[in-house]
């Protein structure tokens, strides 16, 4: 099979996020004279990455209002959570089912030890066992890929980077004689939005790896490929509301769970289903009938 390259990708894209955050320590340090703004946002930064890493599984379910189901509740989902972590050669994770219609999943926690795995009713209802079974061999990827840790740290340093930038606006460049006032504000401004388009980029290229490795796991791309297509329906018909605590754990579904289109799509933690379907049809050769 053809591979992406997505690893290298989010490498890469880490270490921009890493130059945009030296430069403005870099600005800052110069004109307070002084680098200890630059290592207390650090530290901020090392703090928020540790919480969200330790924290997430619990954050994602309570966000999601999700409740633990026995092996008597949701047969299917065992059965399928269970073989595939089988051939894997993974732990069973926690099985949660969210009382929402919404139809999406998602899997979270720091580890395979440490996972769960959660389906809403909605998605439930509308695929059939072939097309959750993709669905579930994507989520559990991001669990063996340490999706958790990936996205725990490109929105911790993001968030120093907003930080940083504030900062940077506050000082106004110090007693630095060769600063150009608009630079510093350009700077200032575009900073930010830079790191949150990375901290995106990062995301999607993990939903494309999850896909990938999820097909392979499961040996049916188009059993995937045929979920997204009615995760995609099923979503304009019943999206999540935007509020704040689902917006936080909205890069951890298999598709984004908000309705919208146009100037959000450049701002949507999830690549566009129609690209993410076409790699798996063409990983299977043919396409989707």
């Amino acid at each position: 099979m053809r591979r992406n390259f997505n690893g290298l990708k989010t490498a890469a894209l880490f270490g921009v996020l890493w130059a945009v955050l030296l430069g403005l320590g870099g600005i800052i340090s110069a004109g307070t004279r002084s680098a200890a703004p630059l290592w207390i946002f650090a530290l901020i930064g090392v703090g928020t990455t540790a919480y969200g890493y330790w924290n997430s599984g619990k954050i994602a379910i309570q966000s999601m209002q999700a409740y633990p189901v026995s092996e008597t509740q949701a047969p299917v989902i065992y059965r399928i959570v269970r073989e595939l972590s089988a051939k894997a050669n993974q732990p069973m994770p926690a099985i949660y089912v969210s009382p929402t219609q919404a139809p999406n999943a998602f899997a979270t926690g720091r580890n395979p030890a440490n996972a769960a795995v959660c389906c809403t009713e909605g998605i439930l209802r509308i695929l059939d066992e072939r097309e959750l079974r993709g669905v579930l061999g994507h989520e559990l990827m991001h669990v063996y890929n340490r999706d958790i840790l990936t996205s725990s740290v490109a929105a911790a340093v993001a968030g120093v980077i907003t930080s940083v930038a504030q900062m940077l606006m506050f000082f106004g460049g110090g007693e630095r004689r060769n600063a150009n006032p608009l630079a510093m504000i350009a700077m200032a401004l575009l900073a930010p939005l830079a790191a949150s388009l990375i901290q995106l980029a990062i995301s999607r290229t993990r939903e494309y790896d999850a896909d990938e490795d999820g097909a392979h796991l499961t040996d049916d791309p188009l059993a995937l490929a045929s979920a997204l297509r009615k995760l995609e329906r099923g979503v304009q018909l019943a999206p999540l509301p935007e509020e704040q605590k689902l917006v936080n754990t909205s890069h951890l579904m298999i598709a984004n769970p908000f309705k919208g289109g146009g100037a959000k799509r450049l701002f949507a933690t999830h690549p566009p289903m129609a690209d993410r379907i076409a790699r798996l049809e063409k990983m299977a050769g043919r396409p989707l009938l």
